[in-house]
Parts: C-alpha cells; structure tokens; sequence
C-alpha cells in the first residue's frame, strides 16, 4: 500500500486534519522529516509494516520457570527476544495506531482527562516495521518495565520534571530526542504522526534484555468461569469493549463505541485479556500535567482483584508484585496460577 493510500485510510478512520504535504511514490516507512538525534538525518525508507504478531497458538503449560522455546510473555514455541517498549498515543487524533497487533503484551494506561494510552512490549519475533504514533512517557510507565529488567524504552519525550528520573531509571532512554534517527513523521498533525522502526531502536540498544518471566502463565482454560461474550471497561474519558470471536479465537477490541482498527493488521484483538484493578492515585512525586492539575498514577506494585478474559468466558482472579523487582502473579480464587491462553496478553490498568 502506497503513502497516499495508507493516510487515506488513516484519515478516514481516525478523522484527522491533514496539512498538505507533497506525497511521492514511497513507502508508508519513508521518513518525511527526521527527529532530534544532532546529526541532521535524511528521510530513510523501510518496509511497510506487516501483521507479524503472535497468533492465539495450541495451548502450552510450561511450569514456573519457562523452559527453553516457550516465549515467557506469550507461551508460544519459540525463544525469548529482546524487548524494546514503545509509547503509543491512543486519543482518537492518534487512531487508527500502527504495529499494536504485533506486540507481546499491550498495557493500557490512564494519563491526563482520563483518557488512555497503550505501553507496547515488543520482542525481536514479532517486531513491526513501523509504531506508532509514539507520545510521551508517564511516571506509570517505569514501575511496569522494571519487570522485564533494563529494556530499550521508546517514546517522545516527558514532563521537564520527569526527565531526570526518566535518566536515572532502569532502562534504555531510547526518546526521539536521545535516538532520532529511529523516528519520522508521518503526513499529519504533530503530534498525532511521530513514528518509530523497532528493530532500528534494537540496533542502537544492542544491550536492552531478552524476555523472561515476569510472571505469566500459560495452558488449558481452567474449569468454571463465565460465559461472556461481551465485556466493557470503563475509564474517566475512555471506553473499551471486548468481543469474544469464536471465529478470530480472540477478543477484538473496540475503543468509544468504534472497532479499534490498525493501518496494518486489521482490528486490534488478543486472546487473553487481564482487567488488573489498581488503585488510581496521583503522582507519588507530585508531578502535574498543568498548574494544579496532578498528574494521574496507576500503581501495579501491591495487590488486588482482576478479570481474565480467555477463551469466551471471564474468570475472577487476583494480582500481587510485592516490590518493583518481583514479576506480577495472577491467581485463581483457590490460589492455583491463573493461566492465560498462549499469544499476545493486554493488561487493562483499571482504576478500582
């Protein structure tokens, strides 16, 4: 699919203002205006992004510790990557979003007017070509990817205050600022069209870390639940809605009452989805998106209830990660591991 034909799409699904911008015959990847990064790059063309993200898979149940080729996020056959997360934006500007369908694990996370915005976790099995459009990172955000040790963190930028702890957390600062030529802007309005080339942010954080256990679990549906075929999450200023697709094996998603739809592979869908409850709070740092405005805080450090949602039914669950440093465990009432079905996970920061 040509530019033209992919902005088109674009446009008429998120319906966003386009500025007039001269189209030639290239790739949805070319970079029209290089970001950041001290050298004054040049536009770089890359391969249109594909649907290359896990499918739902045979079930597996690996034990505790994941064996050697069981992916430790997804439990599907195949080794452990090295992760690179990135930022996307999720107000409807930024929609339809490119290259979610391809990662690991989707978080959802409440920032500012109660809106939402998707932590992407991706490994180098399931890299898109392109991601995006990627925004700015939030004080959630490091708590989340400690779990997965110092991994590459792709985003466009911070509040001034943050900046200095974005410097000193545990991960790859992998921004548009610190790693440019990793990003182009798409036609558009900035800053709903700031993309970024995973495997270009891999090559430049050659050091970020492989896959492990954070805390997931894999195999057969356990036995009860209830039969769902539809369930809503609700936050602030945002609605998500799940849809069970026998026919997909998976739930698709809709986003304020809209099939939430990608440029490259089709309408946004996983098979498990974790509704993890936490309790919303403001910023631990006091950290304000406008004067007198704080900014909004999803702790997954603690405990508390979940939903699962796999295989057409939703089962009640709990969470706890005692310290930054511990994996997340999802458990049944009886106190047996809550298993996901193999494939990629969304984990719905919920505020309870």
């Amino acid at each position: 699919m040509g530019l033209r034909q992919w902005w088109e799409r674009r446009s008429t699904a998120g319906k966003v203002a386009v500025v007039s911008v001269p189209l030639v015959a290239i790739g949805v990847g070319t970079a029209l205006a290089t970001i950041g990064g001290g050298g004054g790059g040049h536009p770089t063309t890359v391969s249109s992004p594909t649907a290359t993200g896990p499918s739902s898979g045979a079930p597996t149940a690996p034990p505790a510790g994941s064996p050697n080729g069981v992916a430790p996020l997804t439990g599907l056959d195949q080794p452990e990557g090295r992760i690179v997360a990135v930022k996307i934006d999720n107000i409807v500007n930024a929609r339809p979003q490119t290259g979610i369908n391809s990662a690991d694990v989707v978080y959802t996370i409440e920032v500012e007017g109660g809106i939402t915005r998707f932590l992407a976790v991706f490994d180098t099995n399931h890299l898109p070509s392109v991601a995006g459009p990627v925004r700015s990172a939030r004080e959630s955000d490091l708590p989340i990817l400690e779990q997965y040790g110092k991994v590459a963190f792709a985003y466009s930028g911070a509040l001034t205050k943050f900046l200095p702890v974005l410097a000193d957390a545990n991960i790859f600062n992998a921004s548009a600022t610190q790693a440019g030529s990793s990003y182009f802007r798409g036609p558009g309005v900035a800053p709903y069209n700031l993309f970024v080339r995973p495997s270009s942010i891999l090559a430049a954080y050659p050091d970020s870390a492989q896959a492990k256990d954070i805390g997931f679990r894999f195999g057969p549906a356990p036995a009860g639940g209830q039969a769902e075929t539809s369930y809503n999450v609700a936050f602030p200023a945002a609605k998500f809605t799940f849809d069970w697709s026998q026919q997909a094996q998976k739930w698709l998603v809709s986003m304020d009452g809209k099939p939430a739809q990608t440029t490259d592979a089709g309408q946004m869908g996983a098979p498990t989805v974790v509704i993890q409850h936490v309790a919303e709070t403001t910023s631990p740092r006091g950290f304000e998106d406008s004067p007198g405005v704080p900014s909004p805080y999803a702790p997954t450090v603690g405990s508390g209830s979940a939903t699962v949602l796999r295989d057409g039914k939703a089962y009640n669950a709990s969470w706890s990660r005692p310290t930054d440093a511990d994996p997340t465990t999802f458990t049944q009432p009886d106190g047996q591991p809550m298993d996901f079905h193999p494939g990629q996970v969304w984990v719905v920061l919920a505020p309870s």
